[in-house]
């Protein structure tokens, strides 16, 4: 039997094999069993010359491998080296307590190394100390403050009492005496006192507080970066926060800030809250004197305030007068300057910006309304604070008609005590130009939100009758449906008769349940034929009423409104209308009357004259005024109103000398009594009126609480305001 072997040779040969296989491949085929025999011998030398050519290599050592070799080689060196320097502790050759007394070169290189494990412990902390994007949204927190028209602080809204100014604002005085009571060195520090932060640590390893030892801008980082806590940890970061910060702010930013956000006590934050709650006054207005008292307060203003003891007050006295001391002592004030600050500044006894809850609080809704309309400002906004709001509101004109209707309220609650406790006051004092100076809201705005001032619930009564009149002169009348309208003036004949029935064209006014209309004058008094100027000085209802008719009610209420009266508060065009069916609020009565003293141009009524925000003006609506009647219109109206008030009180009429003018108003159910006048180009309104709050705004009758003809009470509080108002530029 004989073998064949595959062409290629065996399968799984070796590599010695495939080699023979190789250089055997040009042998004719069938050499025979000897041949393949042969060949096998010859292929293996064949092998063994081709790998002596092909030498393997030694394998390299792992990169790895290297590096552990490398540092164990210096580790040994090292070692070596330590083992020569490293101290000798306790040290050989000593006996007793000696062997634990350490060399100096022990010593030194402790102490050494220990600077140095600090130093890189600093710098690890500064680098990985972050200055926060945003302030605590505490020290962001601002109030809204309101000015009397005089510029003086009236009140404030607000959780936090704080306001922002710019340095540029602030005095040099005001910040040197702040520095120089503070940090004398804040524009050559680097942020931080290495001094006072050694004593804050010492003082926390012994006591476990820190106190002191911070610059202002260390005490800027805590007012609005971090907490209040006393604490190691919380220290360390402010210096590292300061540090950067004094890097990245200019140092009269970081003044600004500091100024802006810290605590001077009497719920104050910041300089200008400050300067307003212990002087009245702005940042601006303050000397050197009032400055070094109120740097005494960041100190602590619990410890410096002198109204709240006398201990409080030696100390506020003694550091006032070393902050002078100081001041003049770096340069910052004359020996000269500092002679003439003998005197402790006196601050107020209390801050007038506290919110009363009563009349300023009834101010302060009436000239949010203004501000946020005619600055175009939304609820959020201001709600966020920092808004400074100048009212028309002219203190001397408020306190003294308040004083008069408080005087009237208590005389209503011995007359009749049960009625009297729903008798409300409106009174509102506006200028010719529609300046809002002084209104009498309510007893209290804690207990009664409601404005009696700014209320439209009662009616004008006879009060109205000034706008018929005026319709009538600008208009005319028509006797026919077709005819051209009949000029009247004052001395055009009317009848004044009672009970009058009222005519149209057509004939006598029938009501919606057919009963004939007919006016009725006070007291059922009959005046026959009487001028329209004589009618509107003694209040003759039915003479308007008719002339009402014959005008136009259509424009009777287009006068009114053109007056200042809001057309939410004119009555139906009916016969009623003319008799003052119409409800306008005091406000808006005293800015109708103004309109004829302004010689027929209105000015709607506002109460802001300027709104800013961290001291920059807001952009605000500035009402103009406006022809609302000829000029002979309004005259001959202010004729017969002065007339009116002559003929009614003829001895004030003689006190006043001119000039004052006014009529009073009564409704034929008896639910309001009104007294409108003006005197030097300032329009008055007073209206009394019952109405039961927890019940509805339903009017209930008087019950003799508005007085009588002869004794009226909105006179009365008319003529008591007056009698300030008359000596007051307006």
């Amino acid at each position: 039997m004989q073998l064949r072997i595959p062409e290629g040779g065996i399968p799984g040969g070796g590599r010695d094999d495939a080699a023979g296989a190789s250089s055997d491949a040009g042998e004719p085929e069938g050499t025979g069993s000897s041949g393949g025999s042969s060949a096998a011998p010859s292929g293996s030398r064949a092998s063994r010359r081709a790998g002596a050519g092909r030498r393997r290599k030694a394998p390299r050592k792992a990169p790895r491998s290297a590096l552990v070799a490398r540092l164990v080689a210096v580790a040994v060196v090292c070692g070596s080296w330590l083992r020569r320097v490293r101290p000798r502790y306790p040290r050989p050759g000593r006996v007793g307590w000696k062997r634990w007394v350490p060399s100096w070169r022990q010593a030194g290189g402790a102490v050494l190394a220990s600077f140095g494990l600090g130093f890189l412990s600093l710098g690890f902390a500064y680098a990985v100390t972050d200055i926060p994007e945003n302030l605590n949204s505490y020290a962001t927190q601002q109030d809204n403050v309101y000015f009397w028209a005089d510029g003086t602080p009236m009140a404030r809204t607000g959780w936090v009492q704080r306001q922002a100014v710019e340095l540029d604002d602030v005095p040099e005085d005001v910040r040197w005496a702040v520095l120089a009571a503070e940090n004398e060195s804040f524009y050559s520090d680097p942020g931080i006192s290495l001094k006072g932060l050694s004593r804050a640590v010492f003082r926390t390893l012994g006591q476990g507080s820190t106190q002191g030892g911070s610059t202002i801008t260390q005490q800027y980082v805590k007012n609005v970066y971090l907490s209040q806590e006393q604490t190691y940890s919380r220290k360390l970061t402010e210096a590292m926060m300061a540090l950067k910060l004094d890097n990245k702010m200019s140092k009269d930013e970081i003044l600004e800030g500091y100024l802006n956000t810290s605590w001077f006590g009497r719920g104050t934050y910041g300089i200008q809250r400050a300067a307003q709650a212990y002087y009245g006054k702005d940042v601006s207005g303050l000397n050197a004197s009032e400055a070094a008292f109120l740097a005494s307060l960041l100190k602590g203003a619990g410890l410096y305030d002198p109204t709240l003891s006398a201990n409080n007050r030696a100390r506020a006295e003694e550091r006032w007068r070393w902050t002078l001391d100081r001041m003049v002592e770096i340069g910052k004030l004359s020996p000269e300057e500092r002679a003439g600050y003998r005197t402790f500044p006196e601050p107020l006894e209390s801050n007038p910006l506290y919110n009363t809850g009563e009349q300023s609080d009834y101010l302060v809704e009436l000239a949010t309304q203004y501000a946020k309309k005619t600055a175009h400002i939304s609820d959020k906004d201001f709600d966020r604070g920092g808004y400074q709001i100048y009212t028309t509101f002219d203190k001397k004109r408020v306190d003294q008609l308040t004083k008069a209707v408080n005087k009237a309220r208590d005389e209503a609650r011995k007359k009749n005590s049960g009625a009297a406790k729903q008798v409300h006051y409106g009174a509102a004092s506006v200028a010719a130009d529609g300046r809002i100076l002084a209104i009498h809201g309510g007893p209290d705005h804690r207990k009664q939100g409601y404005n009696e001032s700014n209320a439209t619930t009662v009616r004008a009564g006879s009060a109205f009758q000034p706008f018929v009149y005026a319709a009538a002169l600008e208009h005319g009348v028509r006797k026919s449906r077709d005819g051209s309208p009949e000029a009247v003036t004052g001395e055009t004949l009317y009848s004044g008769d009672d009970g009058v029935p009222v005519t149209t064209p057509e004939g006598p006014y029938w009501d919606r349940s057919g009963r004939k209309v007919a006016a009725k004058n006070d007291g059922g008094r009959s005046y026959g034929q009487i001028s329209l100027h004589r009618a509107l000085a003694l209040s003759v209802n039915t003479t308007f009423m008719q002339l009402g008719m014959d005008t136009g009610l259509d424009k009777v209420r287009a006068t009114a409104k053109a007056a200042g009266l809001l057309p939410s508060s004119l009555g139906a065009q009916v016969p009623a209308l003319s008799a003052g069916s119409s409800t306008p609020s005091a406000i808006r009565m005293a800015s109708g009357y103004a309109t004829f003293a302004a010689e027929g141009r209105h000015t709607e009524p506002y109460a802001i004259l300027k709104v800013t925000r961290n001291g920059h003006e807001v952009a605000a609506d500035v009402p103009g005024a406006r022809r609302a009647v000829d000029a002979e219109t309004a005259a001959a109206v202010q004729s017969a109103l002065t007339d009116a008030f002559r003929t009614a009180h003829p001895g004030a009429a003689a006190a006043a000398g001119g000039g004052v003018a006014g009529k009073a108003g009564t409704t034929e159910d008896d639910t309001a009594a009104w007294y409108v006048g003006t005197e030097k180009k300032v329009s008055t309104a007073v209206v009394v009126y019952r109405i039961d709050l927890a019940k509805s705004l339903e009017p209930l009758p008087l019950e003799g609480l508005g007085g009588t003809a002869a004794d009226s009470v909105p006179y009365g509080i008319w003529a008591q305001a007056l009698g300030h108002l008359g000596r007051s530029s307006s």
